[in-house]
């Protein structure tokens, strides 16, 4: 069973972000709280009543292929997403040119969060399409755009991005897929894998972005552009034709998201799939890159959409298990009461309701980033692109133990596939790894975003921390100073040695937890004070949940900035000092 958290979302929506300020963003003032209030709730119900009732099945069977390379998904998937298209729920973010309904980012994630919560597997499907929406009104030509858009913003086709190959992972710099020119088309051939939805059922065609190489280009990263590769070729009534030169030669199978399928593609067995350059030739490491932090947040979300599951089904099935006699406790008690399954679930939902408020909070920021005056341009596109990696790294790193701690809850059952505790775990393990390791998260954070600007950019985000910190309740204050505190004095070392770049890079993870953590109990501290501000609307359980939740981030998330503070300003950092032959096992 899956409850939408629509008290949480609203309560952040409203009171941490602001109604006027969301409309005054997005230049108008239709998007007032009823109908922000009713998007919310159809799309809980369709998440709870269409999709998660198909989430345990749907790992358990998965996605299958023939020996014809056609994929089948999980039973009920065609069905549900047929479902979501004619509720127009693919529609929510796109532009209104396109057939969009062009909601502020800080709406749709609400919308995402309740739909990869519901059954990841699926909702991945339309995060890949959502992707290539956003990069193709970035980067397309206005032929392209009209010739795809409308059908990708409607759902009648679903988009994928093609990067990896077997012998290159996350160096594209490596991509050997070629793409030669044939007057007004190219023609591709090479192999790409771990292409999610790269072949299925649900829909009529498959768009997919392909990285290549054209014959004369340079070497490395620069030489690499983006193609429109369409499964099924396109005519120019805007009907479709025959099969292009692309097929699903296999499905991975996976330790989760086992129902959504994981293809193989090949293209070019025959004359060589016909493609369409985005932009311009060698460019296409830019376009790409320009989508990315769109997929990076939205992998973030998806962590905290992992971690919500796994939390609900604990708190559920601790509610009904007995097992022993809690302490102080009458015989007949259940488990939530022994005290340290309480010190889990307590944990688990004071880290996610900060998550959560992250989330929002960046999505906000992309959107400030978007459509805030010019002279705020820069400031707005920093702070998003500064907030990217933590929300990523720092989200998805919190999910899996947060999954973790729910099979824990669980007991023994929880390692028995039948009560679904060990699918969110299994699930939520791709999280830290797909669209940029935490590692490539923490690097990013670590070189472009703190040593290029020299912690300008690290510096504002403090500086707006501590102001607002400095304006709640004593009991939270002084922990949050003092830990932001800390994080300045990181700063500051890692500053000093900005020519050691292996120096920073064995602490870029820590880095990224340790803002992570800063960032989670300023969002939880800041929610106990809206909460408590706003108590004479809010319902008094709910406000009581904010500070007790606060309190228990400060007591038990909030004391990893200091730990990460003690590796981080060691003088010597001794992983530097192990040479890589140590580290094979010897036999005496």
């Amino acid at each position: 069973m899956y409850t939408p958290p629509l008290q949480d979302q609203k309560f952040i929506i409203e009171y941490l972000l602001g109604i006027d300020a969301i409309n005054a963003l997005q230049n108008t003032d239709n998007i007032d709280k009823e109908l922000i209030w009713s998007i919310l709730e159809e799309a809980g119900k369709f998440a709870s009543s269409v999709l998660a009732p198909l989430n345990h099945s749907a790992d358990k069977q998965s996605s299958s292929i023939s020996k014809d390379g056609l994929v089948t998904t999980p039973d009920g998937f065609k069905e549900a997403y047929k479902a979501m298209c004619d509720s127009g729920w693919t529609t929510l973010d796109a532009k209104t040119k396109w057939g969009g309904q062009q909601m502020p980012m800080s709406i749709s994630a609400a919308v995402s969060e309740m739909w990869h919560s519901a059954n990841m597997s699926f909702a991945l499907c339309h995060l890949l399409s959502q992707g290539q929406i956003y990069a193709l009104e970035k980067s397309a030509s206005e032929e392209q755009k009209r010739k795809y858009l409308p059908n990708l913003v409607s759902g009648k086709w679903t988009g994928t991005m093609n990067l990896t190959e077997p012998h290159a992972g996350t160096d594209l710099s490596k991509i050997r897929t070629k793409a030669v020119p044939d007057g007004d088309i190219y023609r591709i051939s090479g192999q790409k894998i771990y292409i999610t939805y790269g072949e299925h059922d649900m829909a009529e065609n498959i768009i997919h972005l392909v990285l290549a190489r054209t014959p004369d280009a340079p070497e490395g990263i620069k030489g690499i552009s983006l193609f429109i590769v369409p499964k099924i070729l396109i005519n120019a009534d805007g009907g479709l034709e025959k099969q292009n030169d692309v097929r699903c030669i296999s499905l991975e199978k996976k330790l989760g998201i086992k129902g959504s399928p994981t293809a193989v593609l090949q293209y070019g067995d025959n004359a060589g799939a016909i493609g369409y350059l985005v932009g311009e030739e060698n460019k296409g490491i830019e376009i790409m890159f320009g989508m990315m932090n769109h997929a990076r947040f939205s992998v973030g979300l998806q962590g905290l959409s992992i971690a919500e599951r796994a939390y609900q089904q604990a708190v559920n099935y601790s509610q009904t298990r007995v097992q022993g006699t809690p302490l102080a406790c009458e015989n007949g008690a259940t488990i939530n009461h022994h005290p340290d399954v309480l010190r889990l679930l307590s944990v688990m939902r004071a880290e996610i309701d900060a998550m959560r408020a992250l989330i929002f909070i960046g999505g906000d920021a992309m959107d400030r980033a978007e459509n805030a005056p010019s002279e705020k341009a820069n400031y707005n596109q920093n702070r998003a692109s500064l907030l990217i990696p933590i929300i990523k790294g720092w989200i998805t790193e919190l999910s899996v133990a947060h999954c973790s701690d729910g099979v824990q809850i669980h007991g023994g059952m929880g390692f028995i596939e039948e009560t679904g505790a060990a699918q969110y775990f299994r699930d939520s393990r791709i999280l830290p790894i797909y669209e940029g390791t935490t590692a490539i998260q923490a690097n990013d954070l670590m070189f472009r975003k703190t040593i290029r600007d020299e912690g300008s950019g690290i510096g504002a985000l403090l500086d707006e921390i501590e102001s607002e910190i400095s304006q709640v309740a004593d009991s939270h204050r002084t922990a949050m100073l003092q830990a932001a505190s800390d994080v300045r004095l990181t700063l500051e070392r890692l500053l000093s040695r900005a020519n050691e770049p292996r120096f920073l890079a064995s602490n870029a993870v820590s880095w990224l937890m340790q803002l992570g953590y800063l960032c989670g109990g300023w969002m939880a501290v800041k929610s106990a004070d809206k909460a408590t501000l706003n108590s004479a609307t809010l319902a008094q359980d709910f406000v009581k949940t904010k500070q007790i939740c606060a309190d228990i981030y400060l007591q038990h998330s909030l004391p990893q900035v200091a730990a990460y503070a003690a590796i981080i300003n060691n003088e010597e950092n001794a992983i530097l000092n192990m040479d890589v032959s140590w580290l094979n096992r010897q036999t005496a």
